[in-house]
């Protein structure tokens, strides 16, 4: 069987030196993005923190920048290294509410970059989407589970974090949820094994509630939640893209070239993954779906007595 998180990163590789270009149209052959924009100051504190992020420079730098905006927040991040072979890195994690017997949801990113680019879309992109959820949840926490966050290093390297964290004795959830280049488009992709999960049909329930593009599926990216899933965990994974970059995505994960390719491999893993690829409005709905599904997921939890 083909190593998916290998055969991408090969493909990405061959692509590092392609330059940006504009966002492409979307063909309306999923559902329509909605017309109106998000709450005014939503997508711009998004973009604020991936901003941060991004201009912090190395990985370290952009754990701190991370650590600063979860204080700010008030949560009290706890960092835990770990050691991977030759490779070394820092997890961070925090608890954003809810009692001690409730069960767990995860929320997480990873928030290491390549050496190209700014890591803007991979993933800083995903990195405040986690911050937003974080703030929300802290200011309005769910009835039936306690929350955390966290901020993986070295997933560009193999996962390494994420593997770490699961390996070294980390708490079981419930529910892991990851956030990887969530930084455009009109559609909530949902990276899930289980198309029968009930935060599918929440999802779609959510998406559909703000006439935001939903899809489903298997695929892409081989990111964090992989490593939940390795372990038996219960994990899925949203991204934001266009709804016609899909297809192209997944040929590209099939090992063809499509022509053209789709945005999201013309950006990542390249010179151009910076600041002025993203879109805060198109984000802004983004996370305002997902909040969305995550609370109707959570009101279908029976109490626990």
């Amino acid at each position: 069987m083909r190593d998916p998180y290998r055969q991408l990163a090969a493909a990405l590789a061959a692509l590092a030196l392609l330059v940006a270009c504009d966002r492409p149209a979307t063909d309306g052959s999923r559902q329509p993005a909605a017309t109106v924009a998000a709450p005014a100051g939503a997508g711009d504190s998004w973009r604020s923190d991936v901003a941060t992020i991004a201009a912090a420079g190395d990985n370290v730098a952009r754990l701190d920048a991370i650590r600063h905006r979860m204080q700010a927040i008030g949560l009290a991040p706890a960092e835990t290294a770990f050691d991977s072979g030759d490779r070394s890195g820092t997890n961070l994690t925090a608890a954003v509410n809810g009692g001690d017997d409730a069960p767990l949801l995860l929320l997480g990113a990873h928030a290491d970059r390549v050496d190209q680019g700014d890591g803007a879309t991979d993933n800083a992109s995903g990195a405040a989407v986690v911050l937003a959820l974080a703030q929300r949840l802290h200011d309005r926490p769910l009835a039936h589970h306690r929350v955390a966050v966290a901020f993986w290093d070295l997933e560009e390297a193999g996962l390494l974090g994420s593997k770490a964290y699961v390996a070294e004795g980390g708490e079981r959830p419930a529910l892991y949820v990851n956030f990887d280049v969530f930084g455009w488009g009109d559609t909530l992709w949902m990276m899930t094994p289980d198309p029968a999960h009930r935060l599918v049909a929440d999802s779609a329930a959510a998406a559909a509630a703000a006439g935001t593009g939903f899809a489903p599926g298997e695929q892409y990216p081989p990111t964090d939640h992989r490593a939940f899933l390795e372990a038996g965990w219960p994990a899925v994974s949203y991204s934001l893209v266009g709804g016609d970059e899909i297809p192209s995505i997944l040929a590209m994960y099939d090992g063809e070239r499509p022509d053209p390719l789709p945005k999201v491999m013309r950006v990542i893993h390249s010179p151009a993954d910076t600041i002025e690829q993203i879109d805060p409005v198109a984000v802004a709905r983004g996370i305002d779906v997902v909040e969305d599904a995550l609370r109707r997921w959570d009101a279908a939890t029976p109490r626990a007595d």
